[in-house]
């Protein structure tokens, strides 16, 4: 049996530990959002989940845009979506969602872009086998080149974004499993069928996308170079290498760009969306 001393003795030796890594996590922070070239200074939520809304805007004053098109996918009913905030900057784009009743509400709250054309929604299951057939049907889709993809499936991320070759976007967003640490790489193994289990502990499976070495490299297969993650550790950012060239904080590496999970950090924006009010 152990004594109450011993378990005493074990648990400031855990909570030492645990100070120690929150202050050097904390030194870490302070450090990036001190660098000027870093993304992570930038971030702000509009309507995005996160802080994705000011990152994008960032990397677009630094690289400019082109047609303003987006293709997103995995974005439920749409309001903090990424392509949101963009609805409201003049941009146009495709939505893709495969849940039914997010379809009928997207319909529904965001009526007026998808009346005057600028917003395509379209209810579909993705697959490596089916993205360029849907993006291809999309309307919008001229010449293949467009400003923005964002990619959320919470599971195919990977071979979704590898199996894409109807567009060429000059930024991708795609979220990182930030649970594997940035020299590891890992990919979920591809299966069409495929849905996240939400059930454990209400944070669903670790079972889902790639760690950030992954498509750090992938990225680089694709022709794009790694240019940020979130602060709390959901998305990674890249942008075509010829476009990012020295604009952004180098080495382009998974270890230099790496944000852990930081469940602590929540964004808000004062107000929540019910609706598209542009």
């Amino acid at each position: 049996m152990i004594s109450v001393k011993k378990i005493l003795l074990r648990t400031r030796r855990f909570l030492n530990t645990a100070e120690r890594a929150w202050n050097n996590d904390e030194m870490e922070m302070q450090n990036r959002l001190g660098e000027p070239v870093r993304l992570e200074r930038f971030g702000y939520k509009v309507f995005s989940q996160n802080d994705e809304d000011g990152i994008i805007e960032e990397i677009f004053n630094r690289i400019g845009v082109t047609d303003k098109r987006f293709v997103e996918f995995g974005v439920e009913n749409g309001l903090e979506s990424n392509g949101h905030f963009l609805l409201h900057k003049g941009w146009s784009g495709l939505w893709i969602e495969g849940s039914k009743k997010h379809c009928k509400t997207i319909q529904k709250l965001f009526r007026k872009p998808i009346e005057q054309k600028r917003l395509t929604a379209v209810n579909a299951f993705i697959t490596a086998e089916s993205i360029n057939g849907i993006i291809a049907g999309w309307k919008g889709d001229a010449g293949g080149g467009i400003d923005l993809l964002s990619i959320d499936i919470d599971g195919n991320d990977y071979h979704i974004w590898n199996a894409i070759k109807c567009i060429s976007p000059r930024v991708v967003i795609v979220e990182y499993n930030s649970k594997f640490p940035p020299t590891y790489e890992w990919v979920m193994p591809y299966n069409a069928d495929y849905v996240r289990n939400y059930g454990i502990l209400k944070g669903g499976s670790d079972c889902f996308g790639a760690s950030l070495k992954s498509f750090e490299i992938l990225g680089g297969k694709l022709g794009y170079q790694l240019v940020g993650t979130n602060l709390n550790g959901v998305n990674a950012f890249f942008v075509k290498k010829e476009l990012a060239q020295n604009l952004f904080a180098l080495p382009a590496s998974a270890e230099n760009m790496y944000n852990p999970p930081r469940h602590n950090i929540a964004y808000g924006s004062r107000h929540a969306s019910s609706a598209y009010i542009g």
